[in-house]
């Protein structure tokens, strides 16, 4: 058991699992340590900003804990039998009022930058609109013969040989790697949250608004997320599965998809109206 623990240690820090001899990134896993592996720019910006505020937060920790030892052991009874009656220190005054500026300065300038760079939309490649529904979700692509599809949670006892429980999906988000994606949400009844944290996804859809966000995925693999609004009494069960391929693999794959979903067809999405409403 304790050898077992050994190996799976390090793939669960990296939210990294090996399903049927193909790599599955993108999900949690027991005793992971940190933040899933980043697997979009943003992601791994947000990464390597967690990263730096984990440092700032262990030093002010331990310089908390190395002050209280101090006074604890300099000025108790035993040591200090007369205590000082001094009231004021004008340079202890400022130190404590500067320092805490500073470190909050240096916070701020890379969290706005961050801020920043995760909002705006990249010069997109070509868009995937979300819609929310009680509880499932539904997919369509704009660009590539405006046909849409349904997807819905799998069911336990229909679960195969390496889907995990509550996370899969009969249809797959089939999106390419290395392309400015934007992304248009919205919901048909109440507010839900398309959520992926390996992908740093995370916006409501809103009914009667489109939501706007984008994403550029780095590598294949499949990334799974979950409704991250509290929407109703299936809330658990509305999953978000991604399959990231390659461009060449995701033209073929728009192909059977728009026989498959012919049926499925939706109107045309007018960019420029989804744009306003996204202000």
């Amino acid at each position: 058991m304790l050898k077992r623990l050994m190996v799976l240690a390090p793939l669960a820090a990296l939210g990294v699992v090996t399903v049927g001899g193909s790599v599955v990134a993108g999900i949690a896993r027991p005793w992971q340590l940190g933040l899933q592996e980043p697997m979009s720019p943003v992601m791994e910006k947000v990464d390597g900003f967690h990263d730096f505020l984990l440092v700032i937060i262990t030093l002010i920790a331990l310089f908390v804990l190395a002050l209280v030892l101090y006074v604890a052991v300099r000025f108790n009874e035993k040591a200090n039998p007369v205590p000082s009656k001094t009231t004021h220190n004008s340079l202890l005054e400022v130190l404590w009022t500067v320092i805490p500026v500073i470190i909050l300065v240096v916070i701020a300038v890379p969290s706005f930058k961050l801020l920043y760079y995760q909002d705006r939309v990249e010069e997109a490649d070509m868009t995937l609109k979300v819609i929310g529904h009680q509880w499932y979700w539904s997919y369509e692509y704009p660009d590539h013969g405006n046909f849409g599809f349904d997807s819905i949670m799998v069911p336990d006892d229909e679960l195969e040989e390496g889907q995990p429980r509550l996370l899969a999906t009969d249809n797959k988000v089939v999106l390419p790697v290395d392309t400015n994606i934007r992304i248009l949400y919205t919901s048909e009844d109440v507010i839900h949250a398309w959520a992926i944290p390996a992908l740093i996804q995370k916006m409501d859809t809103v009914p009667g608004r489109t939501n706007e966000n984008w994403m550029r995925i780095n590598k294949e693999g499949t990334y799974y997320g979950q409704c991250s609004e509290l929407c109703g009494v299936n809330h658990g069960f509305m999953p978000i599965v991604v399959e990231a391929v390659s461009k060449e693999a995701f033209a073929g794959w728009v192909k059977k998809a728009k026989e498959e979903f012919a049926s499925s067809e939706v109107e045309p999405l007018n960019m420029a109206h989804a744009a306003g409403a996204a202000q």
